[in-house]
């Protein structure tokens, strides 16, 4: 380990997933301000809603970090929201990357999607393996979660040691992977543990998330009386739940049907690595097609209602082996992702209206858990690792608060609750923000990386909700206008009294007053034209529709 010296400081730096839960990136630096060395823990992504139209993919913004001296990037696990941004940020942040060998193979995919597999140092770690990263000392910890593989971080300095819990819970029985390493986080603990960065997203719900092998058991005695068609809807990412659901079938008499490629990559990575190694072959989808009813379970990606996704298309009636009715059976073994409100309702509905019968967490308690930890949890952890400084993180900003509060009840000496773009010093002295560097969110649209702000979202926001004109007619040399002036209208309406036709036929003559009134050099200059075409537009949609739409003008000059 690097030794210390006067100006060196250990600062901690969220750049996503602090006042929010998801988009994870989260950067440890050392040494003196003008000098220090990194390391990046994580790097993931959001999803898009209907604020951001044509926008699924949404990524830290990593300006702050790129040309400084980062030393790698380590992983804790494989969801989305910890490394779906690899392959968009990976270029401007280049560095080695860590992981355990589930997440890896999950990361390489990643990578290669984006072409850049053959480009990227990826280093598979052991489970409970060390690295060495200059001043960083880095050693995985093993902790359960709602995927295979979970890490927390015990990363070593020399001015203090930080745990980074990565999101966790406890669970003494976890169906797949091992137990929560107690020994390793209570002896951290009598080590000293400068600050804890930790898991914020059940804090306000009391209690402790349940085990991943009661939910075996529920689902077991679910499915085992079931007559017709089973289809269970759960993440992908969860083998654990895949593991459960699995096994239930298999005792049921039925055989598994795979419905997402979601569901046949993380199998794919799930046995690569020993999981899921004792099970029945999966049915294909010819298999599955003509498969007695009652021996038969679907298990499909799409329980949050993503429209593409296989529940989505069955509900829809258009998936291409799927098919359920009266009698069959839909389980939901998931949560419900706020913000997934509305499309988890349709979805259900759709099925409900298919005669499917529905069973969720809410009317058959037990057939999910969180993957997070709950108020005894965290209690939990706190009287294991006795940090002097709690640093809440993957939570909005009342879950961070509400966190320090907790830590505070747990007789924590400091708490710091970050926004993204708060640089935090750990060490040495009171823990404190200490900075404010840049920070943001980058869109994927059209398969290009964009400015939160730019100019073509902005843009189809403003037509979304206003509308699109467009004008086009010809002029002569002198400026006169000698075409008919065609105006068509997208995403405006009309009605029996003023059809949209008559109403564009209208819009056409104030178009043609507008330009009538430029004189002498102005007609010369088209862009002076469409300002007046646009402004004469505009004020008459505001009194037909009380709209603004986009106006796009285009001249022919003869």
């Amino acid at each position: 380990m690097t030794k210390k010296t006067q100006n060196d400081e250990l600062v901690f730096l969220p750049l996503g997933g602090s006042n929010e839960v998801g988009m994870n990136l989260n950067a440890y630096g050392f040494g003196p301000a003008h000098d220090r060395k990194w390391i990046i823990v994580d790097v993931g992504v959001t999803f898009g809603d209907p604020s951001t139209p044509g926008v699924d993919v949404i990524v830290p913004d990593p300006t702050f970090l790129e040309g400084e001296n980062i030393l790698g990037i380590v992983l804790t696990h494989a969801h989305e929201d910890h490394i779906g941004a690899l392959g968009w940020l990976w270029p401007r942040i280049k560095a080695p990357l860590y992981a355990t060998p589930f997440t890896a193979y999950l990361i390489r995919e990643k990578l290669r999607d984006a072409n850049i597999l053959d480009d990227v140092e990826l280093n598979e770690i052991p489970l409970g393996g060390d690295l060495n990263l200059g001043p960083f000392d880095v050693t995985f910890v093993t902790i359960t979660h709602s995927i295979a593989e979970p890490n927390g971080l015990a990363i070593k300095t020399p001015l203090g040691t930080v745990l980074h819990t990565g999101d966790w819970k406890i669970d003494n029985d976890p169906v797949v992977g091992e137990r929560t390493d107690v020994e390793t986080i209570q002896r951290l603990g009598d080590e000293g543990v400068l600050a804890m960065v930790c898991d914020s997203t059940n804090v306000f719900v009391d209690g402790v998330a349940g085990s991943e092998g009661d939910v075996k058991v529920a689902l077991a005695a679910l499915i085992k009386d079931l007559k017709g068609r089973v289809a269970v809807g759960c993440f992908a990412s969860n083998v654990a739940r895949m593991d459960s659901v699995i096994r239930a079938a298999e005792a049921a008499g039925r055989r598994v049907a795979l419905a997402g490629r979601s569901m046949h990559r993380i199998t794919a990575a799930a046995k690569s690595v020993g999981m899921l190694s004792d099970v029945k072959p999966f049915l294909s989808e010819q298999e599955a097609r003509v498969w007695p009813e009652d021996e038969i379970l679907y298990l499909c990606t799409g329980s949050q209602g993503e429209v593409r996704a296989a529940l989505s298309r069955v509900a829809e009636g258009t998936h291409p082996f799927i098919k359920l009715g009266k009698g069959d059976h839909c389980i939901f073994s998931s949560r419900v992702i706020p913000g997934n409100e509305l499309s988890i309702g349709r979805l259900q509905d759709k099925m409900a209206d298919r005669g499917v019968r529905l069973y969720t967490e809410k009317d058959h308690p037990g057939i999910h858990v969180s993957g997070h930890p709950c108020r005894d949890e965290l209690r939990q952890m706190y009287n294991w690792a006795r940090p002097q400084i709690a640093v809440p993180t993957h939570g909005m900003r009342r879950h961070l608060m509400e966190h320090a509060l907790l830590a505070k009840d747990m007789q924590v000496p400091e708490t710091v609750t970050p926004r993204n773009g708060d640089m935090v010093r750990l060490a040495p002295g009171p823990a404190a923000i200490i900075d404010e560097v840049p920070s943001g969110r980058l869109f994927v649209d059209g398969g290009m990386l964009v400015e939160e702000a730019g100019e073509a979202l902005r843009e189809r926001k403003h037509a979304a909700s206003n509308g699109v004109l467009v004008v086009s007619f010809a002029m002569d040399k002198r400026g006169k206008i000698v075409s008919d002036i065609d105006v068509r209208g997208i995403g405006l309406p009309g009605d029996a009294d003023r059809p949209l036709g008559d109403i564009l036929d209208d819009l056409a003559e104030r178009a043609e007053q507008a330009v009538r009134k430029l004189k002498g050099e102005a007609l010369d200059d088209e862009m002076v034209v469409e300002q007046a075409v646009s402004r004469a537009l505009k004020k008459a949609s505001q009194q037909v529709w009380d709209r603004r739409p986009i106006v796009e003008t285009v001249i022919l000059r003869l």
